[in-house]
C-alpha cells in the first residue's frame, strides 16, 4: 500500500489575467508583483506572458528530421552509383573486362619463322640462316641505385664496345637511356660474341659476390648484370661474294633488301608464330601455361645457278676490270636447251656477310639493271632479219666503201681501209658497220619502210622487253618505235648504236640463234621445297620462234667465220677442239653522269659448240681505261675462258664434225 502523500497546500500568488479571472475596478491602481530575493535566477514564464510583464524569448533547435533525411538520400545515391557500376562491371562488360585483364596478365611474344635456303642447282647452299642472338639490356639495373657503381653505363660500355664492334659512346647512351627498360644493343650477333659476353658477366658476378661477403649489401654489382640475350637468326652466305649479285642481302628487319632474297622475299620468309604466356612482374608464369602457334618455316629456293660455272665467270670478269681498270663488267652463262641461267657474274661484286664494308654503286645487279649500248654484237639480230626477209644470202656481195654518207652523217667502220668487197658473211665478220647499213637497207623498198621490218625483229628478240625473270631493278632497256627513229638512227641501230639493252637480253639473243631460231625466256629459279613438303619444278618458261632454223642455222654457221676465220674479229676466242660461233663488240658509251658519249662498251658474245650448241656466253666490260677497248681483245679471252671451263664442267664433248668456211670476200673482177 503506497505511502500517504501530505496535502498539498496552496500558495496564493498574484492575479492572472486569463480567462475566468475576475476584473478588478478601474479605480484601483494595479499592483506589482513582489520583488524576488536578490541571487535566485528568474525563471522563465510558461505559457503565455502575463499582462504588463516582460518576458525573455525562448531559444528553440530545429528538427533533426530533416537533416537524417537528406544524408538517408545521399548515401542512398552514392549506394545506387555503387549498385549501378558493379552490375555494369559483373553483368553489362562482365567480358570486356575479362579480356582487358586477360591481356594486361598475358604477353604475347612472335617466334620468328626460318628464313628458307637457297641453293644452286646441285643443292649447295648460297644462302642460309643460323642461330644468332639479340643483345639486349635493362638500362635501369645501370642506375646507381640497382647498380651501386656512379658509371656504370660508363664501365659497361668499355667492356662490350670491342665485342659489339661498336662505338662505346653510343652504348654508353644506350644504357643509360631515362626511365627505359629495354634496349637492343645489337642485332643478330654469332653464338660466339654472346659466349665472350657471358662469360665475362659470370667472371665479374664472381667478383661481385666476394665483395658482398665482405662488404654486404653496399657492396658494388656486376656491371654487365643488365645485359642479357634474345634468340634470333642470321643470314650467312658461305661463300662470301660469289653470285652475291643475283642473291641480293637481308636487311637490318629480316627482309630481303635486294636480289633474289627480294624477289621471293614472300615465300623465303615463311610464317611467324606466337606464344602468349601469363607473367608476373614481367616474369613467366611456369605454372599458368601458354598458347603457341608455332612458326612455319620459309620455302627452299633452288636457282639454276652452277655454283663452279659461277665461280669460273666472277673471276675471270673480276680479272679482266682489275687489269682494264674498267667501270664494271658482267658474265652471263645460260644453258641454250632450256634458257636456264648457269651463272651471272658481276665485277665488281661485294660480300652481302658484310654490307659495312659494300660499295654502294656495286649492291645491284649490274647484267640486268645496267642499260646499255650493245654495240656490233647486235648485228646478228640484222643479219637474222635479212636472211629471214630473203633480202640477201650468207655468199651476197656487198662493196664497202671507206666512207658512207647516209642523212646529215657520214659513217665509218672502226677502222680506216680501201673499199672492201665483201660477202654478207664477210659484213658479219669484219663485223663492217657501213656493210650493215646497206645490207638492212634491202629489207624495204624505202628507208621508213625498211626501218619497220628491223623494228620488228628486234622485238621478237626481246629488245625493249622485260627478260621474264621478274628480277627487282632490272631495266628492259630502250628501243623506240620506228616513227620516232631519228635521222641518225635509221642507220645506226643496224650495227647496235641509238638502242640500249641489258646483258641478260644480249645473251638471250645468243641463245636464240643456238637453239634453233626460238626464244625461250631465260629463268633462274629451278624449283622450290616448302617445309616437309616435295620438290615443285618452276613453271616452264615460255617460247616464241624468232627466225626458222634455217636462217639459225646459217647465221651459227656465219658466226663461226668471226672467230675461225683469220680475217674474223674474234680469233681470241678459239677453243681447241670445239666450233665456237661469236660476235665481238665495240660501242661508244653513253656516259651516266653527263649523258654524252663517253669512253666504250666493249663485249663478246656467243656459243658452243656451234654444231650442236649447249651454252651461250656473254661477256661485257664498261669503259675499260687501260691497254685496248677493243671487244674481241678483252672480252674474247673471258669468252674463251668462261665457255672452256662450263664445257668441261659439263662434260660437253666436241662434235669432231669440221667447219664448212663460208666466203668472206669476193673478187670484183669475177
Amino acid at each position: 500500500m503506497p505511502p500517504e502523500q501530505p496535502p498539498r497546500r496552496r500558495v496564493p500568488g498574484p492575479a492572472r489575467s486569463g480567462s475566468g479571472d475576475r476584473p478588478r475596478p478601474e479605480s484601483r491602481a494595479p499592483q506589482r508583483p513582489a520583488p524576488r530575493p536578490s541571487g535566485r535566477p528568474r525563471r522563465p514564464a510558461q505559457g503565455r506572458a502575463r499582462p504588463g510583464t516582460r518576458t525573455s524569448r525562448r531559444i528553440r533547435l530545429g528538427s533533426h528530421r530533416p537533416r537524417l533525411r537528406l544524408v538517408s538520400l545521399g548515401l542512398t545515391v552514392v549506394m545506387l552509383v555503387f549498385v549501378v557500376r558493379l552490375l555494369q562491371v559483373q553483368a553489362v562488360d562482365a567480358s570486356a573486362y575479362t579480356a582487358k585483364a586477360e591481356k594486361n596478365r598475358f604477353t604475347s611474344v612472335t617466334l620468328a619463322a626460318e628464313r628458307g635456303e637457297i641453293t644452286d642447282r646441285a643443292g649447295v647452299a648460297l644462302a642460309s640462316s643460323v642461330d644468332a642472338h639479340d643483345i639486349t639490356a635493362d638500362p635501369k639495373m645501370f642506375t646507381p641505385e640497382d647498380s651501386r657503381v656512379d658509371n656504370a653505363p660508363e664501365q659497361a660500355a668499355a667492356l662490350l664496345a670491342p665485342i659489339l664492334d661498336k662505338e662505346a659512346e653510343t652504348l654508353e647512351k644506350q644504357l643509360s637511356a631515362p626511365r627505359s627498360r629495354f634496349a637492343v644493343l645489337a642485332h643478330r650477333q654469332t653464338p660466339q660474341v654472346w659466349n665472350q659476353i657471358s662469360d665475362l658477366k659470370s667472371v665479374l658476378a664472381e667478383k661481385a659476390e666476394k665483395a658482398r661477403t665482405t662488404k654486404g649489401a653496399d657492396a658494388p654489382a656486376s656491371v654487365l648484370a643488365g645485359v642479357f640475350q634474345e634468340p634470333s637468326s642470321k643470314r650467312v652466305y658461305p661463300n662470301g661474294n660469289l653470285a652475291a649479285g643475283i642473291l641480293g642481302y637481308v636487311n637490318a628487319d629480316g627482309h630481303g633488301g635486294g636480289g633474289v632474297e627480294s624477289m621471293l622475299d614472300k615465300k623465303l620468309s615463311g610464317q611467324d608464330g606466337e606464344i602468349t604466356y601469363a607473367h608476373s612482374g614481367g616474369r613467366r608464369v611456369p605454372t599458368a601455361g601458354s598458347q603457341e602457334t608455332p612458326a612455319v618455316p620459309g620455302t627452299d629456293i633452288e636457282l639454276t645457278i652452277d655454283r663452279d660455272i659461277q665461280w669460273a665467270a666472277q673471276r675471270a670478269i673480276s680479272e679482266q676490270v682489275t687489269k682494264s681498270e674498267a667501270d664494271r663488267g658482267y658474265v652471263i652463262v645460260q644453258n641454250t636447251r632450256t634458257g636456264e641461267v648457269l651463272a651471272m657474274a658481276n665485277a665488281p661484286g661485294f660480300d652481302p656477310n658484310d654490307l659495312s664494308q659494300a660499295d654502294g654503286t656495286a649492291m645491284g645487279n649490274a647484267a640486268l639493271q645496267d642499260a646499255f649500248e650493245p654495240g656490233s654484237t647486235s648485228k646478228v639480230m640484222s643479219m637474222a632479219a635479212v636472211l629471214e626477209e630473203k633480202a640477201a644470202v650468207p655468199g651476197t656481195h656487198v662493196t664497202v666503201p671507206n666512207r658512207l654518207h647516209r642523212g646529215d652523217r657520214l659513217f665509218k667502220d672502226d677502222i680506216d681501209h680501201p673499199t672492201w668487197y665483201l660477202t654478207l658473211n664477210g659484213v658479219l665478220a669484219k663485223s663492217s658497220n657501213i656493210g650493215t647499213i646497206l645490207a638492212t637497207g634491202q629489207l624495204g623498198r624505202t628507208q621508213p619502210e625498211a626501218n619497220q621490218v628491223l623494228h620488228s625483229y628486234l622485238r621478237k628478240f626481246g629488245i625493249g622487253s622485260p627478260t621474264g625473270l621478274g628480277y627487282p631493278g632490272e631495266t628492259q632497256g630502250i628501243l623506240a618505235a620506228p616513227k620516232d627513229w631519228s635521222t641518225s638512227q635509221q642507220y645506226t641501230i643496224p650495227f647496235g648504236q641509238g638502242l640500249s639493252i641489258n646483258a641478260m637480253q644480249a645473251a638471250s639473243v645468243y641463245s636464240t640463234i643456238a637453239n634453233g631460231g626460238v626464244r625461250i625466256e631465260p629463268t633462274l629459279v629451278r624449283g622450290t621445297q616448302g617445309p616437309d613438303g616435295p620438290f615443285t619444278p618452276a613453271t616452264a618458261p615460255k617460247k616464241t620462234r624468232v627466225v626458222s632454223e634455217k636462217t639459225a642455222k646459217t647465221l651459227a654457221t656465219m658466226l663461226e667465220s668471226v672467230v675461225g676465220d683469220e680475217a674474223g674479229t674474234g680469233t681470241k676466242a678459239r677453243i681447241p677442239g670445239y666450233r665456237v660461233a661469236g660476235k665481238t663488240g665495240t660501242a661508244n658509251r653513253v656516259d651516266p653522269e653527263t649523258g654524252r658519249y663517253k669512253g666504250y662498251t666493249a663485249s663478246f658474245a656467243g656459243f658452243a659448240p656451234a654444231d650442236d650448241p649447249q651454252i651461250t656466253v656473254y661477256c661485257a666490260i664498261q669503259n675499260p681505261t687501260e691497254g685496248s677497248y677493243f671487244g674481241g681483245q678483252i672480252c674474247g679471252p673471258i669468252y674463251k675462258e668462261v665457255m672452256e671451263f662450263a664445257l668441261k664442267s659439263l662434260q660437253v664433248p666436241p662434235t669432231g664434225k669440221t667447219a664448212a668456211p663460208l666466203p668472206v670476200e669476193f673478187n670484183p673482177g669475177e
